[in-house]
């Protein structure tokens, strides 16, 4: 099981509390959530991980050093400048073997079954799953509307509601589809990739009503220090 961590996030919203430092590296209980990370792809099975770095690098790369060995293997790929959330993927999928690689965001922990995110993809044949993540009362994340077979028919835009499904920020992605698309060398994968292309029914949702937290505001990085 071949993963990706984009780990290259600037944390703007995060500088007051953590400094100049990437989100991947804010200190949850004095360990980086890359600790954190590293721990939950362990318990998943994961056997190779390709960091996809980029502001801040320096420092990941030097706790990397220091931390102890982990049952995969590591490497990583710099953005010698910002490339988006697309361009990360594609530039860290170059260093991948597998034909389904799993892709996850560095400041989110979300507890899905990566096994079953890998087993829900092949079975829908779709060129990118997402993990799903039931909400209630929410209106900090866009919805995700699916269809029969778990299709994903819509991606709405954020505002008040009541429930819905949200995108988790896993992804499990069918290489030699995604790298055959032409596509520019920066781009957002949200916008330029699943929000374009949603209409050709090439997506599935993997709904999981598993653990989540996403620290990229300082509320929910105080909270992770109480639940991690």
């Amino acid at each position: 099981m071949e993963c990706i961590i984009l780990a290259g996030g600037l944390g703007t919203r995060l500088r007051s509390v953590i400094g100049d430092q990437p989100k991947c590296m804010a200190e949850v209980n004095g360990k980086p959530f890359l600790h954190y990370m590293f721990d939950y792809l362990e318990e998943q099975g994961c056997t190779r991980l390709i960091l996809s770095l980029g502001y801040g690098h320096e420092s990941v790369t030097r706790w990397l050093d220091s931390t102890p060995r982990r049952t995969f293997g590591i490497s990583h790929v710099i953005e010698q400048e910002p490339l988006g959330t697309g361009g990360g993927i594609r530039l860290a999928m170059q260093e991948t073997t597998d034909e389904n690689v799993i892709v996850l965001n560095g400041d989110t922990m979300f507890r899905i079954s990566l096994p079953g995110l890998l087993d829900t993809h092949l079975a829908a044949s779709a060129e990118t799953t997402l993990a799903l993540k039931p909400m209630r009362s929410f209106d900090r994340y866009g919805a995700v509307r699916t269809g029969e077979e778990n299709i994903i028919t819509a991606f709405e835009e954020k505002k008040y509601r009541d429930q819905g499904l949200i995108n988790g920020g896993i992804y499990c992605i069918t290489r030699s589809d995604f790298m055959s698309r032409e596509l520019p060398v920066k781009f957002s994968f949200e916008k330029d990739y699943l929000e374009a292309e949603v209409s050709k029914g090439i997506f599935a949702g993997y709904t999981s009503d598993a653990y989540f937290i996403d620290i990229g505001i300082p509320g929910d990085y105080e909270k992770a220090q109480k639940e991690l």
